[in-house]
């Protein structure tokens, strides 16, 4: 059976975590056989492993345990994670020529200052405020072609996760679990 990922990716304030959230508990209360994954947390230490794809290999590992168990769909939130380079970086640690679908979630400077200061509470604020400005611009630019840009705005999570889980066709294709 082939694999299914979304990709959810977008500047810090757009919603990913929310959204990936709200897409596992749309997709439970039908009972659609799904993982989410945080791609933050698979290389999260200091000093930072990046030299050593830590996050590809990491998500190997995980991936090809739900996938023991019988899981064929994945979601899972990155910032970059829409980009054409990580793209081929995460399917590639994926294995099994996974059926992508890139979403690219996007936000206005106000709104993404206004929720990252509801989050950050420590000293990462004024970092995190730069980095998604920065990181902004660089995804509107750089995002795979394929990606599908879904704005947040003024927009529920419940709403903005139903859209992505139909764009996936993950419901009308359920199948119950091995």
């Amino acid at each position: 059976m082939s694999s299914d990922v979304v990709f959810i990716g977008g500047r810090s304030g757009t919603g990913k975590t929310s959204v990936g959230f709200e897409m596992h508990a749309q997709l439970s209360a039908t009972d659609v056989p799904h993982c989410l994954i945080d791609g933050d947390f698979l290389d999260m230490a200091h000093p930072a492993p990046s030299q050593h794809n830590l996050a590809e290999r990491n998500l190997a590992a995980i991936w090809a345990n739900y996938r023991e168990l019988g899981y064929h769909r994945m979601i899972y939130t990155n910032t970059a994670s829409v980009l054409p380079k990580e793209i081929a970086r995460l399917t590639t640690a994926i294995g099994t020529n996974p059926n992508v679908t890139a979403i690219l979630l996007t936000c206005t400077d106000a709104t993404a200052r206004e929720r990252l200061s509801q989050r950050e509470i420590g000293s990462a604020l004024a970092r995190h405020l730069a980095s998604s400005v920065d990181m902004g611009t660089r995804l509107q630019t750089s995002a795979a072609a394929s990606a599908h840009r879904i704005p947040t705005d003024d927009r529920t999570v419940a709403d903005i996760a139903r859209e992505i889980i139909n764009l996936t066709g993950w419901q009308k294709s359920a199948a119950p679990m091995p």
